[in-house]
Parts: structure tokens; sequence; C-alpha cells
């Protein structure tokens, strides 16, 4: 219960009542839902709230979600809504390779007369040329696909 009285979790009538609102109807994600109620059991406003086990077996989640929406309600500032609806990212994790520049230079060696020896471009062939090509990082044969599909590229 010690990580529980590092930061405790103080609600207003308004942040209990639209709690308790949201948790019981409309649609919500369960996770909203659940954090929710985390919440409400950890509320110190309406007296000293049951021990930390207590609570986490009664809510059916574990001590560590406790402890991580108490940190959330104390880092939003006493926000309910913020701590209980969904973070947003704010970059992807890992940019991605291609650029616009690389995408018309794909799409340039995919117009292309296809080597000697091959009726065609194959997503394979393509991968090993792009290979070959200095100024074009190296891309996986489906990325290249996923390139020329959503420019409506069709290898013939």
């Amino acid at each position: 219960m010690a990580s529980l009285l590092k930061r405790p979790v103080t609600l207003s009538a308004w942040d209990r009542e639209e709690l308790i609102r949201l948790s019981t109807t409309g649609v919500r994600s369960a996770s909203a839902i659940r954090r929710a109620r985390v919440l409400l059991a950890l509320d110190t406003s309406a007296g000293e709230p049951d021990p930390r086990d207590v609570i986490a077996a009664r809510l059916g989640v574990s001590g560590e979600t406790l402890r991580l929406v108490a940190r959330r309600f104390a880092e939003t500032g006493g926000d309910v809504l913020a701590t209980i609806s969904r973070r947003k990212r704010d970059l992807p994790p890992v940019p991605s390779p291609v650029t616009g520049e690389v995408e018309a230079r794909l799409i340039a060696l995919a117009c292309s007369q296809p080597p000697a020896g091959h009726a065609r471009w194959s997503l394979r062939l393509l991968e090993k040329h792009v290979e070959l090509t200095e100024d074009i990082p190296n891309l996986d044969h489906s990325t290249i696909g996923r390139v020329l599909k959503k420019r409506n590229c069709a290898l013939t």
C-alpha cells in the first residue's frame, strides 16, 4: 500500500459521477472501463481505500495495474478523462525507409525494361536490383509490392 500513498487519488464529486457514468453506460473500451473502476476504487476522498491486494482481487487486475493507473492520474494532473483514455503515440516507432524519392525511383525501375533473360519484372527480381542500386535503401520484396500496389503500378 506504500505506492498508493505516494500517489493518492483524490476525485471531485463531478469526477466520481463521470467515472461511474463512463463505467456503467455507453460504449467504451474494456481498458478504459477497467481504469475508471480502478480510479474509483483508489479514491481517497470518500475515505481510506481498501488495501491494494483487496482492490486488485475485487477488480480482477494486478497490483501493477493499480500502480500504473495511480501514476498516470498523477502525471495528467488529476484529469480523469486523460487518465482513462488511451495515450497517443508521438511518432511511429521506426521511420519508413520509403520516401517520395525512393518511391519514384522504385516505380521508374519497375516501369523500365526487365534485364536480359527475363520477360518481366518480379518482386524478387526488383528486390535484387534495388540491392545493387546505391541510392535506394535495401527494401524487402513485400515492401516493394506495397509501394507498387499503393501507386497502382502492376508488374506485367
